[in-house]
């Protein structure tokens, strides 16, 4: 197996073994770039319980979450092994309140006095 493959199979367990994923530069308590803050910001603000995964720590890893969904950039969000999508699309489906329906669709808990910003 190569190392893609092994970062590719360690990224697949994580996303299916915790419900709310961000793929982010720096943590939910230090986020180190402003597209990663908002996402984490947004999910602080609804109360979603999230695992964080800091792609600057690990090169194989900020690479191989590019390749395993196509998407260039980073934060990605995923909620129960799906793909939601990265700051931009995260930031307009809260607004619209798409995200919170996703969270209800999905059987994911958080504030829903909370709704929108």
């Amino acid at each position: 197996m190569t190392p893609q493959q092994d970062v590719q199979d360690w990224i697949r367990k994580l996303i299916a073994n915790n419900d709310v994923v961000l793929f982010m530069k720096g943590t939910q308590q230090f986020p180190q770039c402003g597209f990663s803050g908002q996402v984490a910001q947004i999910l602080g603000y609804l109360g979603v319980s999230y695992k964080d995964v800091n792609v600057l720590e690990d090169m194989g890893v900020r690479e191989g979450i590019k390749a395993f969904t196509s998407w260039p950039t980073i934060p990605q969000l995923y909620v129960k092994g799906e793909f939601v999508g990265g700051c931009d699309i995260v930031r307009e489906m809260f607004q619209a309140g798409e995200l919170q329906q996703l969270f209800d669709q999905k059987g994911v808990a958080y504030d829903k006095s909370r709704m929108t910003a």
